[in-house]
């Protein structure tokens, strides 16, 4: 069943040992190293912070970054589970994550999804920019924005509470 994993820099190696996960896709401020069980294909590193608005000495998300992990996810050939982390897996990878979800299964509602994060997750705070800009390049209407405004912040972490999407027929 193919399955996108999220979870912390510091959780990665073991998630790809407990998973078996063949597909990596790195959100980070600080560069960080291909897993070693990854082949060089197979893992995305983008440069960008967690904010959502510019600050100096920061990355600001743009839609170059969303396109580039959007393309990424379809580029998944869903065989075996997909990891998306950023350092604490709490804000860019759970946004990232739901953007793969939206764009691999447009048939999937917004609003399930969110909850099923909220569900599975009560740290995760997905980037609202990540999300706002993938909105607008889904063709979403703004349904993306809202289903992540309602579940609100997650609860206050140094690290996330690793969950999981399933992209089968039966939903998230």
């Amino acid at each position: 069943m193919p399955r996108i994993h999220v979870c912390s820099l510091a959780r990665l190696d073991r998630m790809i040992a407990q998973t078996g996960a063949d597909h990596v896709l790195s959100l980070m401020s600080d560069h960080v190293a291909r897993p070693e069980r990854i082949a060089p294909e197979r893992h995305l590193y983008i440069s960008v912070s967690d904010i959502v608005a510019p600050q100096e000495g920061t990355i600001l998300p743009a839609d170059t970054h969303i396109r580039q992990a959007i393309d990424f996810a379809r580029s998944w050939d869903r065989a075996r589970s997909m990891i998306v982390h950023c350092y604490a897996g709490v804000s860019r990878s759970t946004a990232s994550a739901f953007i793969a979800a939206c764009a691999l299964r447009p048939d999937f509602d917004e609003w399930e999804l969110a909850r099923t994060i909220r569900a599975r997750s009560p740290t995760a705070t997905p980037n609202a920019r990540f999300v706002a800009l993938a909105d607008a390049m889904l063709g979403r209407d703004g349904r993306m924005i809202a289903a992540i405004e309602s579940i609100g912040r997650g609860v206050d972490c140094h690290e996330g509470e690793p969950f999981h999407l399933d992209l089968s027929a039966e939903g998230p």
